[in-house]
């Protein structure tokens, strides 16, 4: 009877690369000839170590409807929401 395999946690193995991911990355970013490529590296480096920029989202209550209303449905197990 064979041994079962060990389990590999690709998380942690991959986390292992993260030093070298950078490296790699900021070296695209520096020194690429194409210029996509270059943006590109750069966005990832940026939104990597800022976070990606936040979108404002404005709502006046005005128009159809009025205020924003948020809706919830339950579709598991067929259960119906309850009306109000």
């Amino acid at each position: 009877m064979t041994k079962p395999k060990k389990e590999i946690d690709l998380k942690s193995l991959a986390r292992g690369y993260t030093n070298a991911s950078i490296r790699a990355v900021a070296g695209l970013a520096e020194n690429a000839s194409d210029e996509g490529v270059k943006l590109a590296a750069n966005k990832l480096l940026m939104e990597r170590g800022w976070g990606r920029p936040q979108q404002e989202i404005k709502h006046t209550g005005t128009g159809e409807g009025g205020a924003i209303k948020i809706a919830i449905r339950h579709f598991t197990d067929g259960v119906k929401a309850p009306k109000k």
